[in-house]
């Protein structure tokens, strides 16, 4: 293995070890020391792959955006096929979608020298949403919904982020009962929208 394919093997498992210590301990216990004992490694050697926790940080969520664009990019799988990842994406680890979303709103106000990374970071979302807004077009028109993408990509996110939130709170947590369940109602629930909306439509047309 050459240096270069050395250096983004140790990179990649840094990202790794860092999200799964981040989501463990939270901001206030993800320590660049502990990191750097975790990997066994020096913490000047750490610098070499980011310059701040900020930064650290950034390239976390950055990372995670970049997968599920290329998940988006799979043309073989079929909008209800997109969706399912989407929110199983974030529903089987709703304490990293909620964190990610915290940092993310500090950074945006306090973060200093990654405004770079925030560029970076809209542009891969820029892409997805360019190909989500095509893919779901095609769903609704083939469904026949009268429901706006605006509308739909709004009520799954919305769905999405409130049921992340809610599998990550200790005190819903108590309340639950089958986590699984829960995911399977979230997603049925987004499946069924548009349809939702074009039996109201034709029930008013009668």
């Amino acid at each position: 293995m050459d240096r270069q394919a050395q250096f983004r093997a140790r990179e990649a498992l840094i990202f790794q070890v860092a999200e799964q210590l981040l989501l463990e301990n939270g901001e206030s216990g993800m320590t660049l020391d502990a990191l750097a004992a975790e990997l066994d490694l020096a913490k000047g050697t750490l610098y070499k792959h980011f310059q701040s926790k900020d930064e650290l940080y950034m390239l976390l969520i950055i990372r995670n955006e970049n997968m599920l664009l290329e998940m988006v990019r799979d043309s073989e799988k079929g909008f209800p096929e997109h969706l399912v990842f989407f929110m199983l994406h974030h529903l089987h680890h709703p304490e990293r979608t909620v964190l990610f979303h915290q940092i993310e709103e500090r950074l945006s106000t306090t973060g200093v020298g990654i405004n770079l990374l925030f560029s970076e970071l809209y542009q891969v979302r820029k892409e997805r949403l360019r190909i989500i807004i095509r893919m779901t077009e095609q769903y609704l028109e083939s469904i026949r919904s009268s429901m706006s993408v605006r509308d739909y990509l709004a009520s799954i996110w919305s769905l999405t982020y409130g049921a992340a939130a809610i599998l990550n709170s200790s005190f819903y947590q108590r309340y639950l009962g089958s986590r699984d369940t829960l995911r399977v109602a979230y997603i049925d629930q987004a499946l069924a929208l548009p349809k939702k909306v074009k039996i109201m439509d034709l029930e008013r047309a009668v």
